[in-house]
């Protein structure tokens, strides 16, 4: 070998220094850098999280008006109590309300409206307006006036057709009569009342004057027997 060789260099390369700014930006890059977990590393002990699988909605292809419901809201949705129909134990019928009249005969019927004399007032008060009725009883044979307020059938006159009682034309009127009673039970119990009938034309009123003075002729006849024998004789 030559003097002149040089000696060759078996040292590595020095490595080129960059500035100290520029370190710090790489180091700062390196710890802000997000860490990737779908490595392989954090997918060994499960960290990886994969993507669902998003499925279309169901309910795009039901109509709008559709009343399903999806997912939970269905524990929510309460049932439809059934149409529960119930019988009753005993069947009810209907009865008819006894008005004491199952042991008379009707003689005489027709529609009229009454009035009772208010003495307090000094005037006349309606009592109702319906049927009223001369009734026969079957075994005493005797009759008596009953007359009863339509739909509620409320008695508003009850009293025997008695020899004392004297029919007189109401002032002013063809088709109404007046008379007193002494005793009238259509309240209950018996008390004095001054009565007035009234019906729809003046033939009504007189048949009703005729069946009236028929029953108290009757009536009379029963109470006192003998008279009436005397008053056919002294007529004979």
């Amino acid at each position: 070998m030559s003097s002149d060789a040089k000696p060759v260099d078996t040292a590595p390369p020095a490595e080129e220094k960059k500035p100290a700014t520029e370190e710090a930006k790489t180091e700062e890059k390196k710890e802000t850098k997000p860490l990737d977990l779908s490595s392989g590393v954090f997918s060994m002990f499960g960290g990886a999280t994969k993507k669902r699988e998003e499925k279309p909605d169901e309910g795009d292809d039901e109509p709008s008006g559709s009343s399903k419901k999806k997912g939970g809201d269905e524990e929510d949705q309460v049932e439809e109590s059934p149409d529960v129909h119930f019988e009753p134990v005993v069947s009810l019928k209907p009865v008819e309300v006894p008005v004491a009249e199952e042991t008379e005969d009707s003689t005489f019927k027709m529609r009229a409206k009454l009035f009772k004399f208010d003495k307090d007032s000094r005037e006349w008060k309606e009592r109702g307006t319906g049927d009223v009725k001369l009734l026969k009883h079957k075994a005493n044979l005797k009759t008596r006036l009953v007359m009863r307020r339509d739909k509620t059938h409320k008695v508003c006159a009850n009293h025997y057709i008695t020899p004392e009682m004297k029919l007189t034309p109401n002032v002013g009127s063809d088709r109404s009569w007046v008379w007193n009673v002494a005793a009238d039970v259509s309240e209950g119990l018996p008390e004095a009342q001054t009565l007035a009938i009234r019906f729809a034309n003046s033939d009504n009123a007189n048949l009703f004057k005729e069946a009236f003075l028929k029953a108290q002729q009757e009536n009379e006849a029963l109470v006192n027997p003998t008279k009436t024998e005397e008053e056919e004789e002294t007529k004979a």
